[in-house]
Parts: C-alpha cells; sequence; structure tokens
C-alpha cells in the first residue's frame, strides 16, 4: 500500500485533467459508445456499457473547485444519443440542432428554439456542483441489497456551466414574468431525445420543475452549452442540457430535445420511476402494486447534506516513525438548495467528542455566494489533528451542518433505491507492526463499483473496529 508520502497530492499543474480526453477508452471498442472519447481512469460501475462512472476520489479532490469535463462523474441510462465523429459534425449538429417549445399554457407560439436562439440572450455562468443522487450507495447495498448500482463517494463534480437563464428563454416566448402569475401549479416539462431508452411512452428521459422555481432567476435554472468555459462534451449533453442548481442531477437533462411549460408534473417514466426516497419498508414488488412510485412526497428534488473524508485516503498507510506531531484530515461537505455549509466536524471517539474544523481552513469555490446568497457548490475543509489522538482513535467520521442546521445522522436508513445516503463517513484505522516499525494503515467504508474492500464488506467489517448500533449488527447478520 502507498505510504503518507506516495499519497502526496501532485501540483496544480500535474494534476490537471484536460476537459475533452483525446482518445476514446479501448474498454467501449465493442459498445455503441466505441466514438467516445474517456479518461480510462474512471471507475465503472455498471460494466462496460451503459457509461456510469466516477473517478477516483484522490483525482476528483485534487483538482479542487473546478472538476475538468473527462473526469466528471457520468450517469448514462443508455448509449450517447447525440454520435459525431469530428469537428464538421460537431459544428453542423450546433447549427441544425433545435429544442421543441410547444405553444400553451403561457407560451405564446410554438417555437423550434436553435442554439444560436439561446445565444441570443443573456450570457450567464455558476460555479455548481452536480451530485447523482445515489453517491454513497454502495454502503447501502452492504447492508441491504437496493435496485441501484454502486456508487462510491465521488459520484459528484464541480464546474463552472455557461449557457442563459431558462427565465428568460421563458419570458421571450410569451411566459408572463410577473411573480403573482407563477402559483397556478404549471409546471416546465423538459425532456431529452425520444427513443433513446426502451421505457416510457416515447422512450425519452423527462422531468419537470415547478414554473415558480423555474421563473425565479435567483434559483439560476440554466439552458447550458458550455462546462468550464467550452463545448458540452458528449456524456454531458452536449449540445444543450439544462442545469438546476442544488438539485440532483437526475433532474438536469441531457441532450435537451424539449421545454414545455404543462398545468401539471411531467409524466415521463423516469420522473416516477427513478429518483425517490421510500419508506425504508417499502420493497420492490410493494413499490409497484401499491402504487409508491406516485406519491409526491417521497420525490427528490434537492439535494440532502453529506460530506466524506479524503485524507486520510483508502489503503493509506502512516509510518508513525517518520511522521509528524500532527496530521491534517480533508474531505469535501455540501448541502441542497443553496445552502451554506456552516461547519464541518471530526470524532475520533466515535462520537463522544467532535473537533470543530476552523473557518480559516473550510474554502468554496470562486464566486461564492451567488448575488441571490446562494451557495451552488461544495466545500472543501481541513482539519489538523494530533498524531497521538489519531493512534489513539479507532476510527475517524466527519459530519456537516447546514444555515437550516440540518445534520448528517449516525445511522444509514437503507431505502430501496438506495438514494440521499449521508451517514457519518467513517474511516477506520488499523495498527500494524511491520519490518519498518509501528505504523496505522486506514481504509474506508467502501470501494466504488465492483472493487473489493472497505470496512462494510462482510470479510472486512467484523475487524474493522467501526462504531456500529445494535440495528446495523442485526442487519447485516440478517443480510450475511
Amino acid at each position: 500500500p502507498p505510504t503518507s508520502k506516495s499519497m502526496k497530492q501532485p501540483s496544480k499543474a500535474e494534476a490537471r485533467a484536460p476537459e475533452e480526453y483525446p482518445v476514446p477508452d479501448p474498454k467501449d471498442a465493442t459498445t455503441p459508445d466505441k466514438w467516445v472519447k474517456r479518461h480510462p481512469a474512471m471507475v465503472r460501475l455498471t460494466g462496460k456499457h451503459p457509461f456510469n462512472v466516477e473517478p477516483p476520489l484522490p483525482l476528483l479532490m485534487a483538482h479542487g473547485h473546478s472538476t475538468p469535463a473527462s473526469i466528471h462523474y457520468v450517469r448514462n441510462h443508455g448509449k450517447v444519443p447525440v454520435a459525431y465523429a469530428g469537428e464538421s459534425d460537431i459544428l453542423k449538429i450546433e447549427r441544425e440542432w433545435r429544442v421543441a417549445l410547444p405553444a400553451g399554457h403561457g407560451v405564446a407560439s410554438t417555437a423550434a428554439l436553435s442554439l444560436a436562439d439561446f445565444r441570443k440572450l443573456p450570457f450567464v455562468e455558476r460555479p455548481v456542483l452536480l451530485v447523482c443522487a445515489g453517491n454513497r450507495r454502495k454502503e447501502q447495498n452492504m447492508i441491504k441489497r437496493t435496485i441501484g448500482f454502486n456508487w462510491g463517494a465521488a459520484g459528484l463534480g464541480m464546474s463552472t456551466w455557461g449557457g442563459c437563464h431558462l427565465a428568460d428563454v421563458l419570458a421571450a416566448h410569451g411566459v408572463s414574468t410577473d411573480p403573482a402569475t407563477w402559483d397556478d401549479g404549471r409546471h416546465v416539462c423538459f425532456r431529452g431525445p425520444v427513443k433513446e431508452l426502451p421505457a416510457g411512452a416515447d422512450g425519452s428521459y423527462g422531468t419537470s420543475v415547478p414554473l415558480r422555481y423555474a421563473m425565479d432567476k435567483s434559483n439560476d435554472v440554466m439552458v447550458c452549452w458550455e462546462q468550464n468555459g467550452r463545448r458540452l462534451q458528449a456524456d454531458h449533453g452536449f449540445p444543450v442540457r439544462i442545469i438546476i442548481p442544488g438539485f440532483i442531477g437526475g433532474r438536469m437533462i441531457k441532450w435537451l430535445s424539449e421545454i414545455s411549460v404543462s398545468d401539471a408534473c411531467s409524466d415521463n417514466h423516469y420522473h416516477f420511476k427513478d429518483n425517490r426516497v421510500l419508506p425504508v419498508n417499502v420493497t420492490p414488488e410493494q413499490a409497484e402494486a401499491e402504487g409508491w412510485w406516485f406519491k409526491p412526497d417521497y420525490i427528490i428534488n434537492e439535494l440532502g447534506i453529506n460530506s466524506a473524508i479524503s485524507r486520510p485516503g483508502h489503503g493509506e498507510v502512516l509510518d508513525l516513525a517518520g511522521c509528524g506531531e500532527t496530521y491534517d484530515v480533508k474531505g469535501y461537505a455540501y448541502s441542497g438548495g443553496g445552502r451554506k455549509i456552516i461547519r464541518v466536524e471530526v470524532t475520533l471517539d466515535g462520537g463522544q467528542s467532535w473537533h470543530l474544523v476552523e473557518d480559516g481552513n473550510v474554502t468554496h469555490p470562486p464566486n461564492t455566494p451567488t448575488a441571490a446568497g446562494k451557495y451552488w457548490g461544495w466545500c472543501h475543509w481541513t482539519i489538523t489533528v494530533p498524531t497521538a489522538d489519531l493512534l489513539k482513535a479507532e476510527n475517524v467520521a466527519c459530519r456537516a451542518w447546514d444555515s437550516a442546521m440540518n445534520t448528517q445522522p449516525k445511522e444509514l436508513t437503507w431505502n430501496v433505491m438506495g438514494m440521499l445516503n449521508n451517514p457519518w463517513f467513517t474511516v477506520v484505522k488499523h495498527f500494524e507492526c511491520a519490518e519498518g516499525g509501528a505504523r496505522l494503515a486506514f481504509e474506508h467504508p467502501t470501494l466504488a463499483g465492483q472493487a473489493t474492500g472497505g470496512w462494510m464488506t462482510p470479510e472486512a467489517r467484523r475487524r474493522s473496529g467501526a462504531v456500529r448500533t445494535a440495528e446495523t449488527q442485526y442487519k447485516e447478520a440478517m443480510r450475511d
């Protein structure tokens, strides 16, 4: 395993991954996406195809508050539906792509919007954290299998997105800008290409947000054609997509094909059959038979609060003979709805006491908050602890708090989709005696995808030393 010295992050210049990886990944050679340029370091969560990936956590964190497109997590339900071979194809798509805007419910007349039409509107650019609702799901799958695949703790990315406000698009086509008109039950619906996916009436992926939310520019709902100052990459929705800061990634339609205003929420298959947190006792069979998917109380829009530890990393080894008197614990934290992370705490004794991360050791992305006071990004944090305290600890855990005083629970709450998993992030410490002397070895809860390792796996949890309640121990025993 790597030593603490080998875990040192590379310099900024060395660490920066490209926005577009120069060549396709050979792993895609036999898939419909064989033409797509992809970074080979990305961890594949669903085999070769479709492309559902996250970066290794150290690689993500090394890029600070600017995640390049090539290492930004991807959630694809099928093949990339907008294909191109080179620059001439790209320019042709940019000229010919149209987003349908049907008339009705405030839209004055039917329109087919081009990229040039969107570019006529005021340009806006926002640093926004995108997070899959399944981030950290593998921890839930170690307790009881959900219907979702194994996201680790890097199912998120922090990029700068450029485009125009959706409110400006709608206003330009007749939708009233008077807030008094926005509360009549209307929704703005979005969908991607038809026949993209096997399920649903037309095979599209679609969802919606209330009209008031879309029209309020402080929410920064955007139609975007840039990521980090460059055109969108294939996996991220080229040529145009929706960005809704503070919401889960599943509401941000890629390869945007239609915007419509409706008197009800979207009736798209994926609006109902995805991105829900159902009660803990509901099984997949019950969800279908008893109509749980259609109960509005269980839909996920805003992100929940979450945090994770990146240092010590999984497999990191700290040589006690050569280390200093202190050690820097590092990680990230985020919340939804534009709420600020107001504090992060670290415990070395299972929650009996907490070390508070000082304000000066919490960093937010540039241009944060927005003029409306919204925090659309994550924060990175560092806390220095005495190495002697680390030596005595069984584990290291973190939790965050946001401006609404939301915080993370000690234990996870299982749900059938395994979404919004956010218990304390716990890294287990092992004391080892080696030829070179005593050392500490660290173990994260899980590793993303099919990778083995982590203290929550059946083979590791009994030696982990992690603090687990009687309820958790019972669940683990039943699972095994």
